[in-house]
């Protein structure tokens, strides 16, 4: 349920090609800065990459991009994810004007909290970041007929490590869902070592989530 959730998140949203004759590449931008731990779960998006090579035509690189938003690389990726499970200090003002204008032209950011814990130290740092990245702009809950939910499986409900929140919510820029808030540890339920073997045990059960 966990892989299926994020296909159809990834077929949703724009820069990412489902046709086999568009050979596009594909690559998680991972969002590192100082302070904090902004890889928790260090084979968690490989193995989210190696699901979509499997199961869609999309060609994507299974090794994500570690990307500062302080830089110009972070236009380079149309989809960043933003993980962690501890406080960070406020990022620079660089980083926050790059951000604005990735989201704002575009871009989408998905939101990972790898400890399941909302309101917890990484997601509070989040939610102060991204204050200063969209002003004006707060969470609301993703209503359950979005496109999210039925661009490529059909689902009514998404997984994850823990049962942090049945629901997920998002930041919406004109009409479009620009941030995604994941708080049930994506990463962390789905990541495998080399032996295949899962690296965390799940809290629950994906049918335990009821909307």
């Amino acid at each position: 349920m966990t892989a299926y959730a994020l296909l159809t998140l990834l077929l949703c949203f724009p820069g990412v090609s489902q046709a086999a004759e568009e050979s596009s590449d594909f690559q998680f931008g991972l969002l590192s800065h100082p302070g904090g731990n902004w890889n928790p779960h260090p084979r968690g998006l490989s193995r989210l990459a190696w699901e979509v090579r499997k199961r869609t035509s999309i060609s994507i690189e299974l090794k994500e991009a570690v990307v500062d938003p302080a830089t110009e690389k972070v236009f380079e990726h149309p989809f960043l994810v933003w993980t962690g499970d501890q406080d960070f200090p406020p990022l620079s003002a660089t980083a926050i004007t790059n951000l604005r204008q990735h989201l704002k032209s575009g871009g989408t950011l998905l939101v990972d909290l790898a400890d399941g814990q909302i309101n917890g130290a990484f997601d509070q740092a989040v939610r102060r970041e991204l204050r200063r990245v969209l002003r004006n702009h707060k969470f609301v809950r993703v209503p359950s007929d979005h496109v999210l939910y039925k661009s490529f499986y059909l689902l009514d409900r998404h997984g994850g490590r823990v049962p942090a929140r049945a629901h997920l919510e998002g930041i919406f820029v004109e009409d479009r869902l620009a941030v995604i808030h994941y708080a049930n540890d994506l990463s962390g339920a789905i990541s495998r070592n080399e032996y295949g073997e899962w690296d965390m045990i799940l809290a629950l059960p994906a049918t335990a989530l009821a909307r």
